[in-house]
């Protein structure tokens, strides 16, 4: 998923250097979408993590 928001990211930056401003604000809210679902299911994946492990 990390991937897929550096996809974007990479893709906003090119739509802005040409001067795409719609594709490249539409790429980069992808993209911090993407960012924080991945942070979040990080922030779950160690938690349950450490659940599991302590009890």
């Amino acid at each position: 998923m990390l991937y897929y928001a550096a996809v974007f990211f990479v893709i906003a930056l090119v739509a802005a250097l040409f001067g795409f401003g719609g594709i490249a604000a539409g790429a980069a809210g992808i993209a911090k979408i993407l960012f924080f679902v991945f942070v979040a299911l990080t922030v779950i994946s160690f938690l349950i993590g450490l659940f599991k492990r302590g009890g």
